[in-house]
């Protein structure tokens, strides 16, 4: 997205928030495409008669941006962030719905480099991640922020370090030292 389009979210969304409902209307398709993009991303590696659909998710995730009513959008960035805090709950909530029971049982190990959403692990590795994000966000909430906003919000650096108030470097060695700490947490649950 180029910068007039990421001026012209962030106008919006601050129109949105203080109750313009045709800023709404005019957001949705600015962002809709990229939420889509990301949704299809995550649903890419699950079987081919999952349930959720990757419309679905982004619909989903509509449905519950539309409910935050008193949210204090700063920009495009901030936006997304919110909405990938959104689809991770989702997902997890999905999963845990399921039944899964066997958490993490035979996980798979999961590349935080290559893979641009977890989604596309089994329902264990997601509740695996989920788990393991949430004793980084114990240890370090600010890790486990930048990898929510990298790994499910598909955010840049930059946007990631611009929603965190942080430097670029900070973000990256954040992500660094996370994607470590994360790998051993899960290498954990399925043993030697």
């Amino acid at each position: 997205m180029h910068q007039s389009s990421t001026h012209e979210v962030t106008q919006l969304l601050k129109a949105w928030a203080a109750g313009d409902q045709e800023a709404l209307q005019e957001l949705t398709p600015l962002v809709y495409r990229q939420l889509h993009q990301v949704a299809r991303r995550c649903m890419a590696g699950e079987r081919r008669d999952h349930t959720l659909q990757t419309t679905a998710l982004v619909n989903e995730v509509y449905l519950r941006l539309v409910d935050c009513r008193k949210v204090n959008w700063q920009d495009r960035a901030h936006f997304f962030a919110v909405s990938a805090q959104l689809m991770r709950r989702i997902l997890i909530d999905f999963a845990r719905s399921r039944g899964s029971q066997k958490r993490g049982a035979g996980i798979a190990h999961i590349s935080l480099d290559e893979a641009p959403c977890v989604c596309k692990e089994a329902d264990a590795d997601l509740l695996a991640l989920d788990d393991a994000l949430r004793a980084l966000a114990a240890f370090d909430e600010r890790k486990s922020k930048v990898v929510e906003l990298r790994f499910f919000g598909s955010l840049s650096t930059e946007e990631t370090a611009e929603v965190l108030g942080v430097s670029s470097d900070t973000v990256l060695r954040d992500w660094k030292f996370a994607k470590m700490w994360l790998l051993r947490q899960l290498q954990a649950r399925v043993g030697p």
